[in-house]
């Protein structure tokens, strides 16, 4: 049995966390950087989310001053009373929203790839469906296949956002069919620590998101020049024109792109890249057929 003060302290505590979290996502909604954190086919769902966290917020700040002690509500286990121990539940909420709200919002970059570890393919093809392509592809390698059909005849592949690993994903499995053909993309500058001065290639990165950025994989092509490009300027974003070389690094089969054009753009709103729902069908739309 709590007593009323116990259920009252738990009750707005409580409240103000939950219109901490509905402010902080207002907030990312209103200034247009909840795109940083999520995929776009969650945002509707989190969106509308600070509505309904809200109004449980005015309920439990309600019950907590000005309900009678007589009906508050004493259904749920005995309430804690030890302030350490309330302190680390509830600083278990506060402490992410207390780094949203001081951190800045803004788009990964080669830190976050460092940690995670930049891969040289795309995330949505696996190695084994690389290994069973020419005997009987499934569906999700035939929309692979579908979608380097359309990519084939066009004398500059450029490297849409909107299906950006997808596209990707296409010339990794018909790479041999790929090389020598132009093809235009950009990305983030990933330069592995320690990179000689006079280094002659990098690594043009991307995030792809599946539903949040705790999910995100960076990955990216391997851009190379024939003269040296010393030290890039970190996290620059480059838009780059030039050949697909598949090549074999380690034992495995990469693509990679001879640069013949570089230049320095700004990095995009939506900086990161997600899944697409049908490829085939976005190239198709933004292609105008």
């Amino acid at each position: 049995m709590n007593h009323p003060r116990v259920i009252r302290a738990h009750y707005f505590v409580r409240s103000l966390v939950l219109l901490g979290f509905a402010l902080f996502i207002a907030h990312l909604t209103s200034s247009g950087s909840l795109h940083y954190y999520i995929a776009p086919r969650m945002e509707p769902l989190v969106r509308y989310s600070p509505i309904p966290l809200a109004v449980m917020a005015i309920c439990l700040a309600y019950q907590a001053l000005f309900q009678s002690s007589t009906a508050l509500c004493d259904c749920e286990r005995p309430l804690s009373v030890s302030s350490w121990k309330n302190g680390v539940v509830y600083g278990l909420f506060l402490f992410p929203l207390l780094l949203g709200t001081l951190l800045p919002d803004q788009a990964m970059g080669s830190s976050a790839a460092a940690k995670k570890g930049m891969s040289l393919s795309s995330p949505l093809l696996a190695a084994e469906q690389l290994e069973e392509i020419f005997k009987a592809p499934d569906p999700y390698n035939a929309e692979f296949a579908e979608l380097a059909k359309r990519l084939y005849p066009e004398e500059i592949i450029e490297v849409r956002p909107e299906i950006f690993s997808e596209t990707i994903g296409a010339i990794e499995l018909f790479q041999d069919r790929f090389r020598g053909k132009k093809v235009k993309l950009s990305g983030f500058v990933y330069q592995e620590p320690g990179a000689a001065a006079d280094a002659h290639e990098f690594i043009l990165g991307r995030f792809l998101v599946l539903c949040c950025t705790a999910d995100s994989a960076p990955f990216g092509i391997v851009i190379t020049s024939g003269q040296p490009l010393g030290r890039l300027a970190k996290d620059a974003w480059l838009e780059v024109e030039g050949t697909i070389e598949p090549q074999t690094r380690e034992g495995k089969q990469i693509i990679t792109v001879k640069a013949e054009n570089i230049r320095e753009i700004a990095r995009p709103d939506t900086p990161y890249v997600y899944p697409s729902g049908d490829s085939v069908e976005a190239w198709d739309n933004s292609s105008g057929r």
